[in-house]
C-alpha cells in the first residue's frame, strides 16, 4: 500500500471524528500535526487508533501507540510497520 493511499485512509476516518473541523482536511499530508493542525483532542488519538486498526486490519502494540507521534507522517509509519510484521 502506498503511503498516499493511507492518508486518504487516514483523511476518510477524520472525517468521522466531530471534533476535526472538515475542511481542515483538504490539505493533509504527511507534516501535518494531529493535534496543532487539525486540532485532534490528544484523548481523541486512542479512538482514531482504534479505527485505524479496523480500517487497515492491523492490531498495533500497545507500547507503539504510548510512543506515538502527533503528526501524519507518525502514524503513516507505524501502520507500513505493522502491517510488515504482519
Amino acid at each position: 500500500m502506498e503511503r498516499q493511499d493511507i492518508i486518504d485512509g487516514l483523511v476518510e476516518i477524520l472525517k468521522t471524528v466531530r471534533t476535526v473541523d472538515p475542511a481542515k482536511l483538504t490539505q493533509v499530508t504527511e507534516e501535518t500535526d494531529f493535534i496543532a493542525d487539525l486540532g485532534t483532542p490528544s484523548t481523541e488519538m486512542i479512538n482514531i487508533a482504534a479505527k485505524i486498526e479496523q480500517k487497515f486490519d492491523i492490531e498495533f502494540d500497545d507500547d507503539d501507540i504510548d510512543d506515538l507521534g502527533s503528526k501524519v507522517k507518525d502514524v503513516v509509519d507505524l501502520i507500513v510497520r505493522t502491517q510488515e510484521k504482519a
